[in-house]
């Protein structure tokens, strides 16, 4: 795709990001796949069907999906092309822009950095239940600080590094392709025995799916951060997660915090590793640090963008 549409998206959604007043009169694209994918969870993932009917049925349910982002998609991008032409590219940046979240990612975890600064730490719980699904009822200044940066380390992969990768790659179906295989992932794609079999097929694709653009995001983060190699490759392998665990570990190295550690989901206390081998006391002055690194990585994306525009890719 030699025009600006990834250039164009990611300015879009830079300066507007997704307004609040635009949600609430038309919720987000995503919400679509959400309730494609609960329908197939309520019709099909019954405890009375055994695993193998159940992964089957979850492959069905990311087949779907794929067939319905991509055909919509594809003829969404066909009709922009038939109708503007040469200029066929704004209008599919406009429709790529709801899947990029650098402006959301920064407003959500802000709030985390502003009330620890003001000592507020039942508003700074609150932000951080906003943005991450642990307990944060008994979570202190340091827990909530690493929690904000974790979330803001690992969703630089899923809302910003791999959309835009999909985008670039292909267009406006691989785009949204990937926003529904990753919303699959983030409902149904979990460990625990409801889902483990039905929401396998989505896990797996979505680990295919992060593969280069979590080492690609892993990779801008020190870049821009000037360091955090050694804790990049050395620690990437300590999360659960095959991909989230580069971007992470790449933030740690570069703030010489540590991330991650023991955490409480729903009462229960996970045994996470550790991330790094600094401070585990973040602080919010490590947050805002941590959000700085973040505006510097998706300007470097911004960055690469252009020069694939301009070099005709």
């Amino acid at each position: 795709m030699a025009d600006p549409v990834a250039l164009a998206a990611l300015a879009l959604d830079a300066v507007i990001g997704w307004p609040d007043a635009l949600y609430r009169r038309l919720g987000h694209p995503v919400g679509a796949f959400a309730r494609i994918i609960e329908a197939c969870e309520r019709r099909w993932n019954q405890p009375s069907r055994g695993d193998p009917t159940r992964r089957l049925l979850g492959v069905m349910t990311v087949l779907m999906l794929v067939a319905t982002a991509g055909g919509i998609t594809l003829a969404l991008q066909a009709l922009c092309i038939a109708a503007l032409g040469p200029w066929s590219w704004v209008a599919v940046a406009a429709l790529a822009w709801p899947a990029l979240a650098q402006r959301s990612l920064y407003d959500h975890v802000r709030p985390v950095a502003v009330a620890l600064e003001a000592g507020d730490i039942a508003a700074a719980r609150h932000a951080v239940s906003m943005i991450c699904g642990r307990d944060t009822r008994d979570l202190d200044a340091a827990a909530l600080a690493r929690a904000a940066i974790e979330s803001l380390a690992e969703s630089f992969c899923d809302g910003i590094a791999a959309p835009l990768f999909w985008l670039i790659v292909g267009g406006l179906p691989g785009v949204w392709i990937y926003k529904a295989i990753n919303t699959a992932d983030s409902l149904i794609g979990h460990r625990e025995p409801r889902w483990r079999a039905f929401g396998w097929a989505a896990a797996r694709t979505d680990d295919a799916l992060n593969l280069l653009p979590a080492r690609i995001g892993a990779v801008v983060i020190c870049l821009v951060g000037r360091g955090g190699w050694a804790t990049m490759w050395r620690d990437h392998a300590r999360h659960a997660s095959p991909n989230a665990g580069w971007t992470e570990a790449a933030m740690a190295g570069v703030l010489h915090l540590r991330l991650a550690g023991p955490v409480s989901y729903d009462g229960l206390i996970h045994s996470k590793a550790w991330i790094g081998e600094g401070r585990a006391d973040a602080t919010a002055a490590d947050v805002r640090r941590a959000l700085a690194v973040h505006v510097r990585s998706c300007v470097l994306l911004g960055a690469m963008a252009a020069a694939l525009a301009l070099g005709g890719w």
